[in-house]
């Protein structure tokens, strides 16, 4: 019986990178590597391995309809920690490994997943394999995505022998009557506190919002100040406008990536292009929040003579998790109840099957960094605590 913090551990060489934390992006090697190691997990536990058209893997304890699922994902943001979707894998598996050794059997479906792409580091938007799964995520549209190389998502499937014609809604979906997702915490709600593990109560909306700024390229030391259309100054300004605003309304406002073109040091760029992730308390306190943003930095854009654009990629919803489901856990672990701002697979199929999640203490309360952390305590008290859940819900 293998425990999660053993499993956790077995992963600990695949994607590391020189940041000290993990880059694993959709369909490359050290995905396709964690793909591998699923699939072999599954084999060995004998549960049947299938996998969709859009990547996401689900293996199959038990056979027929209103299956429970649990999971999460394998991927990575550049960077990442260690625990950001793996745990969520680990701990459904050895929760697996623990109820079979007490000789229990299951009286519905239980099935463990892999989503494809959860991040969306590479192609851009978040959760693709759920939100193709779902029909959230027309199929034509998502396989046309590129990633920073210019290679579409369509060329990345069929360059490791996927079918990108078989995107699309999953058949699985129609099995699953629940879905419990576990996940380390991206916050300090337990932290400060005393439990080891917490039930979600709802997410943030959120969005990714992509901001084209167009100037005039020309010769950084020919030009003079006051000639200049520079799209820079104006990605300058939206920093600091998503930043005034975000903190104005306590939302959450964020640029973590730029494209600078032509990208030369001596030379005033043409075109800047940057990206936006915005997160409020309510969909209005969203908008808000990007229309704000937006009028700043056109206002800046005027004073540099640039242009300044929005393009929303991806808007999510608030997502209230199943009530009924959510209060059961809740009671059932005796765990507080804490809301998130991060986006998970769990938020895309509470749309369509109820769905919970449950939360692992993190002390550092640091995310999508090598500084993500959970003592192996706890790393076993959440597996424990799923384990659980699979027994009351099975």
């Amino acid at each position: 019986m293998a425990t999660a913090t053993a499993l956790l551990a077995g992963l600990e060489g695949v994607g590391r990178d020189s940041s000290g934390g993990y880059t694993r992006l959709a369909w490359d090697g050290p995905t396709l590597e964690l793909r591998e190691w699923f699939a072999a997990e599954a084999i060995r536990r004998g549960l049947e391995l299938v996998e969709d058209g859009n990547g996401n893997q689900l293996a199959w304890w038990g056979s027929g309809t209103d299956a429970l699922l649990v999971g999460s994902h394998l991927d990575s943001v550049r960077g990442g920690g260690a625990f950001d979707g793996p745990l969520g894998v680990v701990s459904a598996l050895a929760a697996i490994d623990a109820l079979r050794a007490e000789g229990f059997a299951p009286s519905r479906p239980v099935a463990v997943a892999n989503f494809s792409d959860e991040e969306g580091a590479r192609f851009g938007v978040a959760c693709l394999g759920s939100r193709l799964a779902t029909g959230v995520l027309a199929p034509q549209h998502a396989l046309g995505l590129r990633d920073d190389d210019g290679t579409t998502l369509a060329e990345a499937m069929a360059a490791q022998g996927r079918d990108p014609g078989a995107a699309g809604p999953s058949a699985w979906l129609e099995r699953v009557g629940a879905f419990v997702e576990l996940h380390v915490e991206q916050g300090r709600w337990l932290a400060d506190g005393d439990a080891a593990v917490g039930v979600a109560s709802a997410i943030w909306p959120h969005g990714r919002y992509r901001l084209d700024l167009s100037g005039q390229g020309n010769h950084a030391g020919t030009t003079a100040m006051a000639d200049r259309h520079d799209p820079m100054l104006t990605y300058a300004a939206a920093v600091m406008a998503a930043a005034a605003a975000a903190q104005e309304a306590d939302q959450r406002a964020t640029f973590g990536r730029v494209l600078v073109q032509p990208g030369n040091t001596n030379a005033i760029p043409a075109q800047v292009t940057a990206w936006l992730d915005a997160r409020a308390d309510s969909e209005v306190a969203l908008e808000r929040l990007v229309e704000r943003i937006l009028a700043d930095t056109r206002a800046a854009a005027a004073v540099n003579g640039t242009s300044a654009d929005l393009t929303a990629e991806s808007v999510s919803p608030a997502v209230a998790f199943d009530a009924v489901l959510r209060d059961r856990l809740a009671g059932l672990l005796e765990a507080p109840v804490l809301p998130t701002g991060a986006g998970h697979d769990a938020g895309i199929l509470a749309g369509h099957v109820p769905t919970a999640m449950l939360f692992v203490r993190n002390p550092t309360g640091i995310s999508h960094s090598p500084l993500e952390y959970a003592e192996d305590a706890d790393v076993e008290a959440g597996a424990v605590a799923l384990a659980r859940v699979i027994r009351e819900l099975a």
